[in-house]
């Protein structure tokens, strides 16, 4: 096996960012095989009006086979273990005869977005300003799951650190430049506070050490 082909299912588009993270996730606890990362856009895929996530993650890895399977839903106010059993009912509900890789939850505090609120240099190189001076205020490491809607303080940083004001403001494209700070992030070890992040981790080492990826 030279390469690891891992497809993450999401919410939502705009949740695409998270995969730099479980990128570095693998690299840092040892998988040092050629990474395939895939996010699965169904956009555009044959779904009922309304699929649950059974029928989401039919489709997902009918047209994005994989080695591996990221599964992600916002804990929002929904306890992480909640959302951890509604993802497993998911998988258990697959067709048997279905190909069913090796799956494992991504369930970040409140939304993904909480997850980039720690490195300011990003954000501001992101926003296409490293020159701002100012400082963006993030909230503490400690205090980022407690963060109630940590998307629209993610955006109103990028706005922020653009320096742009008026018509220019208007059009800047905050949502692009929120996918462009995980890419900018080289380390994401400060998230190794949080519980939610520790969880990931811990699931992801237990995997590659399952399957043998661990160089």
């Amino acid at each position: 096996m030279k390469e690891l082909t891992f497809t993450l299912v999401t919410d939502g588009s705009s949740d695409v960012v998270l995969l730099p993270i479980l990128t570095w996730l693998l690299r840092v606890n040892g998988v040092a095989l050629a990474l395939q990362p895939i996010w699965a856009d169904l956009r555009r895929a044959n779904l009922p009006p309304r699929a649950n996530l059974s029928e989401r993650l039919r489709v997902a890895l009918d047209l994005f086979p994989c080695d591996l399977l990221f599964v992600h839903r916002d804990a929002e106010r929904v306890p992480r273990n909640q959302r951890v059993a509604e993802i497993q009912r998911s998988l258990s509900r697959l067709p048997v005869e279905l190909r069913k890789p090796k799956a494992i939850c991504v369930v970040p505090v409140r939304m993904q977005e909480a997850w980039l609120l720690f490195d300011e240099a990003a954000i501001k190189q992101a926003a296409g300003n490293s020159a701002f001076r100012e400082s963006l205020n993030l909230p503490p490491l400690r205090e980022l799951e407690g963060v109630s809607d940590p998307k629209a303080v993610l955006h109103d940083c990028l706005r922020r650190a653009s320096g742009l004001h008026g018509r220019r403001l208007r059009t800047f494209p905050v949502g692009q430049r929120a996918r462009r700070v995980a890419e900018l992030i080289e380390d994401f070890s400060p998230l190794r506070a949080l519980p939610a992040f520790q969880a990931l981790e811990t699931d992801v080492q237990t995997v590659v050490r399952e399957f043998g990826w661990v160089h």
